[in-house]
């Protein structure tokens, strides 16, 4: 009995130890990540679950998951003040290197959803931000056939001012105007025709309220009524007016340092699995932003 207890104490002891002993610290992976977003500007295919965008090399939760075409668009505001964004444009993080992503058909059905719209590879570094941008019909073998095109988006500081771009995604080229939304488009483009399937340099104008006018190359009636961009907001605090710095700015044509984009999207092709309800059977601009204003200092 005496030897049993002698053993007892002896293993508690040891436990006591052992549990009292330094923590062992496990290093894990710093790992090297890219900012990746998906753009679905196909006006002919996708039905109401749209597209998935996956890579396929490496197992991530960052695909993206179900992209309708334009991209989910909402407005908000009424009238003059409207300001159309597509929801489902965002970055998400991807390991940097050599990858491999596919873009399928989203469906419950295996036998659809396990079709491969585009298979492709590229190389990304980290740090840095993309998109992946699919436009044209994919039912064409035509000038106005499907194509992918993989954008670097590191865009330059504009510094006290933001930078402008139009993203045409029709099968026509276009001029764009952008002017301040109290007064009137200019009489000369901003961006004179815009190649179909293409996207065009970025300029930089003052922080304000600004209005895009988009309307065939060489002029002619606007393809919808002139959209006013997303205006963004400042630094602020979440205690309120006097309170410490702590939400950074959101991206917006009134918020120096920003960039954003316009979308010009064709409308659905009439007939096709692509949303035929009356806000597709027209032409349409969403916007996006490119570059976030720098952050504050102490957040």
């Amino acid at each position: 009995m005496p030897r049993i207890f002698r053993l007892s104490i002896l293993c508690l002891i040891a436990g006591a130890a052992s549990a009292c002993s330094r923590d062992e610290v496990i290093a894990t992976e710093n790992i090297p990540t890219a900012g990746v977003r998906f753009i679905n500007a196909v006006p002919d295919t996708g039905a109401a679950f749209g597209l998935d965008f996956r890579w396929v090399d490496i197992i991530e939760t960052n695909h993206h998951f179900r992209i309708t075409f334009r991209n989910n668009p909402a407005t908000s505001g009424t009238g003059a003040a409207a300001i159309t964004a597509s929801t489902t444009v965002e970055y998400k993080p991807a390991r940097a290197g050599s990858r491999h992503f596919r873009v399928f058909l989203d469906d419950t059905l295996q036998s659809i959803a396990s079709v491969v719209l585009k298979d492709s590879t590229v190389n990304i570094e980290a740090g840095q931000l993309y998109t992946a941008l699919l436009m044209g019909n994919a039912r064409s073998t035509g000038a106005d056939k499907m194509r992918l095109v993989f954008l670097n988006e590191t865009v330059a500081d504009p510094g006290a001012n933001v930078a402008l771009r139009v993203i045409n995604t029709t099968g026509a080229p276009i001029d764009v105007r952008q002017y301040v939304s109290t007064g009137t488009a200019p009489a000369a483009a901003t961006w004179a025709n815009v190649p179909a399937y293409s996207v065009s340099t970025y300029v930089t104008v003052p922080p304000g309220q600004i209005r895009f006018n988009v309307q065939p190359a060489g002029g002619g009636t606007a393809l919808f009524a002139d959209a006013l961009a997303l205006p963004g907001a400042p630094p602020s605090s979440s205690a309120g007016p006097g309170g410490k710095i702590d939400i950074e700015a959101a991206p917006g044509t009134t918020v120096a340092g920003s960039a954003v984009s316009l979308i010009v999207f064709p409308r659905s092709v009439a007939g096709s699995k692509a949303p035929q309800s009356s806000a597709f059977q027209a032409p349409a601009g969403t916007f996006i932003w490119d570059r976030r204003p720098p952050r504050p200092p102490g957040i």
